[in-house]
């Protein structure tokens, strides 16, 4: 049987609606809009992909409450009715909050938790295995998101290696959009590596990469499921087209902090508004162009 580790699992946005001005507040409040997000589900499904991550970076997880989060993984849940896993991000920079999420997402049925290694901390290798440890003993697999850009930490091959070693980790994201790191990583171990980077998902796997946890998915699930299955049937070149295709819209999406850009694109699609919480703050359409024949 495949791993379900591979191919293409989409880090799904989580769309806000305004919910009017808080008393005392001198900025507009969102709450999440749940039709949307319903019908944002829907389209990855019926474009094929292979998994979804909720609550990750592109689901703007640092602004989400516990409620929402909640939210966000039972009706995920709801819309794939078992058909594809459902990934969920549980990782903080604190030990105690990153277990309870995890027991949180085992708790509702997660396939899986998204585990991003502490930031802003800088945790020693010990710390490092000892976090991971403490999150893995609850007993829901976990997938260590290796992410220096917003971690502040880059960690060596063999560090990142160790620690996807520990019982109960399944897979690494590897987002150093590094395609030597990647290679060497997977020299160190034999756990599925999927990129984080929709830039280097290709050349990764010709080293030997499972997949990709995806931000451009979202606005094109069908064509980048597309690159994957011409990979998958072993049709190289016509990968590599399909992966140029969509190259313009990747380098757009990632040209300021995801996922602005990647909501504005959603919403230039009438799929969502492009709204971000604040930090974020809304961005601006993308060139028509970029998103000519996505449906």
């Amino acid at each position: 049987m495949p791993s379900v580790w591979q191919g293409v699992h989409t880090a799904i946005v989580t769309p806000f609606r305004s919910a009017g001005t808080r008393a005392g507040a001198g900025h507009g409040s969102q709450v999440i809009d749940e039709p949307a997000y319903r019908a944002l589900l829907s389209r990855q499904i019926r474009g094929g992909v292979q998994g979804v991550v909720v609550a990750g970076t592109t689901g703007e997880s640092p602004t989400l409450d516990a409620a929402e989060r909640d939210l966000l993984l039972r009706v995920a849940l709801e819309e794939a009715g078992g058909g594809l896993p459902i990934t969920m991000g549980v990782g903080t920079n604190d030990t105690r909050s990153t277990v309870a999420n995890t027991e949180r997402a085992r708790d509702l049925g997660a396939a899986a938790g998204l585990l991003v290694l502490p930031y802003y901390n800088k945790p020693t290798p010990e710390g490092l295995r000892a976090h991971v440890h403490a999150a893995a003993s609850v007993g829901l697999p976990l997938v260590v998101y290796h992410v220096p850009g917003r971690t502040a930490q880059r960690l060596s091959p063999e560090l990142l290696a160790s620690l996807c070693e520990i019982d109960g980790i399944v897979a690494c994201k590897e987002a150093t959009g590094d395609v030597q790191f990647g290679q060497d990583l997977m020299l160190l171990t034999k756990k599925p590596v999927l990129s984080g980077d929709d830039f280097t998902w290709l050349p990764l796997l010709a080293v030997g990469g499972s997949g990709v946890i995806s931000v451009v998915s979202n606005v094109a699930p069908a064509a980048t499921v597309a690159v994957w299955q011409a990979w998958k049937a072993g049709d190289a070149a016509t990968a590599a087209a399909r992966h140029r295709a969509l190259y313009p819209l990747v380098r757009w999406l990632f040209a300021q902090t995801s996922p602005v850009p990647c909501k504005a694109a959603l919403a230039a699609l009438g799929l969502c508004a492009p709204d971000c919480r604040l930090p974020l703050t809304t961005g601006q359409p993308p060139p028509a162009e970029l998103l000519a024949g996505i449906v």
